[in-house]
């Protein structure tokens, strides 16, 4: 058999981070990791290559190599999926899909061939079997929750990884928490499957032994739900073949806002080169937590929350929703408030959204307001179902929030403040990369010549230089992140 993985364009988003990766010269922010992970599942004898659409073009060529096409995707790709699945037709080339958007909405992709539907360690083999022996289905679902133990190691030979700015891992999957806007808890249920100590030190050496430098993504939607394992085995093991092979790598998660509340487990993140960390904070309104049923941020000082967090020596990445049924006509200027007193940076404000299987989406078909599916995107200014905010007003103050966070005087006034706090207790705050030389040289010309923001870049430039020069890295690199979230949103304001 000749296999042709394909991942799908997806829209620029928030966190593509189109426009910073000019900046370094990279094309696409991290491989497709489920695609890798299928990759090795497959068996040993079958040939397979790797077209990541948004790295390179997927030729005709590509296609008339392949016996079978296997495209996995998210709801973002989802217009991406139907060309690729198009083509494949055209051609008369088999295709076999997975992953989020063919688990959750495989009924409108009658034109794929074969839909392997929830977690690939139970359903792939039961279709490599049926396909063995010429009986293979349309549709393979599963209820069952497969022990990630037993998870190879990803294809990392399939891609360039000088394409790509980052490298990914996973860790767990499942998420103990039930928020109603969610579908991770629908997608890998509410038990949290981890892998092992000795499954994770085997995928950092794969990545080491390919000279892998730089930061590394862990891709779990809640990398603490398993707190103690993670204290007791995960942590230590980490930091014992960091300091061994002298840390090489750099690490960033997702987490709930309760990491707060454990001094030991940030600690040992911190340790084990843990520098950044995205939280679901939502919204500074209780109502509207206690509507979608965010219990973990429920009865908690948010803002001091994060500033423990930071003051650990963890950046936190936020994550903010907008169109809650509770939200008052306040809530536009409080979040603005919360996201610049918090100093989180990377501050990503959306609609809310309810997408397929969610209890959210349920309970919006039952009382008719729902519209359409979700797309995915979080920064077009869509929202699948009606508000109960007069729709006019809630979009109005949606663009007034970004405007306000995003535009060049508030967001390097935050920058600066957070420098100003920021206390990184790492081995290492930075690893120098030629792509970094480029990157600062352009910074200099775009944002310090050419771009009108150039009078806060300087004045951050000589600032940090001078006052905090060993994140003087940080502060460039935070300037980039300004110009790309300005260009992402200006199309649409």
């Amino acid at each position: 058999m000749k296999i042709l993985l394909v991942y799908p364009k997806y829209l620029d988003t928030f966190w593509s981070f189109k426009d910073a990766l000019k900046f370094i010269s990279k094309k696409a922010n991290q491989p497709p990791l489920g695609l890798l992970t299928v990759a090795a599942m497959l068996p040993k004898e079958w040939e397979k290559k790797l077209v990541d659409m948004n790295v390179t073009t997927l030729r005709d060529k590509d296609l008339e190599w392949a016996d079978f096409v296997f495209i996995s995707a998210m709801s973002i790709q989802k217009a991406s999926v139907k060309e690729v699945v198009n083509r494949c037709k055209k051609m008369d080339i088999k295709t076999v899909a997975g992953g989020p958007l063919f688990t959750t909405e495989y009924e409108d992709f009658e034109d794929v061939d074969h839909i392997v539907c929830n977690e690939a360690e139970v359903t792939l083999p039961a279709f490599l079997a049926d396909l063995k022996n010429g009986c293979a289905k349309h549709i393979y679902t599963s209820k069952e929750f497969p022990d990630i133990e037993k998870t190879p190691i990803p294809l990392w030979e399939l891609i360039n990884m000088k394409e790509y700015a980052d490298m990914n891992i996973q860790y767990s999957r499942g998420c103990p928490f039930n928020c109603e806007f969610c579908n991770i808890s629908v997608l890998y249920g509410h038990k949290v499957r981890t892998k092992s100590k000795g499954q994770i030190v085997a995928e950092l050496e794969n990545l080491y032994s390919r000279r892998w430098r730089g930061d590394v993504f862990f891709v779990d939607d809640n990398f603490i739900g398993n707190k103690r394992r993670l204290k007791k085995e995960i942590l230590p093991t980490i930091i014992e073949w960091m300091e061994r092979k002298r840390h090489p790598f750099s690490f960033n998660t997702e987490a709930s806002i309760d990491l707060s509340d454990d001094e030991e487990l940030m600690q040992l993140m911190v340790k084990a080169g843990f520098n950044s960390v995205f939280v679901g904070i939502e919204t500074p309104n209780e109502e509207s937590l206690a509507e979608c049923n965010k219990v973990q941020n429920k009865n908690r000082d948010l803002l001091a929350c994060v500033k423990k967090i930071q003051k650990f020596g963890l950046q936190v990445q936020g994550g903010f929703i907008i169109g809650f049924d509770n939200d008052p006509p306040s809530i536009f200027g409080r979040l603005s408030a919360f996201v610049q007193e918090s100093g989180i940076v990377t501050a990503m404000v959306g609609l809310l959204n309810a997408p397929r299987g969610t209890n959210l989406y349920q309970r919006l078909v039952k009382e008719g307001r729902l519209l359409k599916d979700v797309t995915g995107d979080n920064t077009d200014f869509s929202i699948n179902f009606i508000p109960k905010m007069d729709y006019e007003k809630l979009i109005e103050g949606y663009k007034r929030i970004i405007s306000r966070i995003y535009s060049p005087e508030p967001y390097y006034k935050r920058v600066r403040e957070f420098l100003r706090d920021y206390k990184p207790l790492g081995k290492k705050t930075f690893r120098f990369h030629f792509s970094y030389l480029g990157a600062f040289l352009k910074s200099i010309l775009f944002l310090g010549i050419i771009e009108k923001e150039r009078v806060y870049y300087w004045r951050l430039f000589f600032w940090s230089l001078f006052r905090r020069p060993q994140l003087f890295h940080l502060a460039i690199t935070f300037a980039i992140y300004g110009f790309n979230f300005r260009k992402i949103f200006e199309n649409c304001l």
